[in-house]
């Protein structure tokens, strides 16, 4: 054999080694919970510990505000303070996200609404107005269905009644991330502008993506990052949100952007709408987000709803 051709096996050798290394660590990675934000609060509870903030009064009716996937606490800071002048508002970091702890596992749509169960257990609130952007839409489910005592309204924000499977809606190079060995390796050295490339879609064509998002998304794990989507779709494959909802029968608001990227919106609200008694509305100008695109609008909408 040639010594180019040595060298080429070396070098395929080193790089095979270095990429299955790589997934070892990524995979065994976790994090402790930390204070990201000011005023947040770290919560101990048994499946971890998690980042809350709080604001309103404190006998004000209770909101609680769950958060898409790769995102944070943070992404409600724009409606936050339109809602709390007579609410108390509680947001949360699920497990995986933002300053809450980094687990091996615990990501499934169940035990993510067992945690925020937890949260609301002890924090002493009952008969609260959940509401769920994304993914945050889908553990806002679970949580009905496990401690209807917890929620008396549910509202979510552009989440379609099945997952469908979230790379597949996802462009081309933000799906490799979810592939095994390639994903860990494309995690690795992934920059800035990267990542908000990819976070642009959950937005309106055009939305200038914020920089704190990217901070949120350099939080995650590679774990809870890979885990969480296969989790929802675990989740709506078993039964679809809308199916789930009707079951339970608590009143239901749904909020879709009309500029949404991910899901046909008007196919979701269509579907959400045949369940008995449920409000559906469609946003005009947003995206996959409108709670951060549109606040003013989207606080409007569940603040009617909170007097349903």
């Amino acid at each position: 054999m040639k010594q180019g051709g040595r060298i080429l096996i070396a070098a395929c050798v080193g790089v095979t080694v270095l990429l299955a290394v790589n997934v070892v660590l990524l995979d065994g990675e976790t994090k402790d919970a930390a204070v990201t934000i000011p005023g947040g609060e770290l919560v101990s509870l048994p499946e971890g510990v998690v980042q809350i903030t709080e604001h309103g009064p404190p006998r004000g009716s209770p909101i609680v505000l769950i958060h898409c996937f790769t995102c944070a606490v943070d992404w409600w800071d724009r409606i936050v303070p339109l809602l709390s002048p007579h609410h108390r508002v509680i947001a949360i970091d699920l497990l995986g996200h933002g300053g809450s702890e980094k687990s091996h596992s615990g990501y499934s749509m169940t035990n993510q609404a067992s945690l925020v169960a937890g949260v609301l257990v002890r924090r002493g609130v009952r008969k609260a107005t959940v509401v769920g952007h994304s993914l945050g839409g889908i553990v806002a489910t679970a949580l009905a269905e496990s401690s209807p005592q917890l929620v008396r309204r549910v509202v979510i924000i552009d989440q379609a009644p099945v997952n469908n499977g979230f790379g597949a809606d996802l462009p081309f190079t933000d799906a490799l991330t979810f592939t095994p060995v390639i994903g860990e390796a494309l995690w690795r050295v992934m920059p800035d502008a990267a990542i908000k490339d990819g976070l642009a879609i959950a937005f309106a064509p055009g939305f200038d993506v914020p920089d704190r998002f990217v901070d949120d998304f350099r939080r995650l794990t590679y774990s809870a990052y890979d885990a969480s989507p296969k989790a929802e779709d675990a989740y709506t494959e078993s039964a679809p949100l809308d199916v789930r909802l009707s079951r339970v029968g608590i009143p239901l608001l749904v909020l879709f952007g009309a500029k949404e990227q991910i899901y046909d919106p008007r196919a979701a609200l269509q579907a959400y709408a045949q369940i008995s008694g449920a409000r559906t509305r469609l946003l005009a100008g947003a995206g996959h987000s409108p709670n951060v695109e549109r606040p003013r609008a989207t606080a409007r909408l569940i603040l009617e709803f909170t007097k349903f």
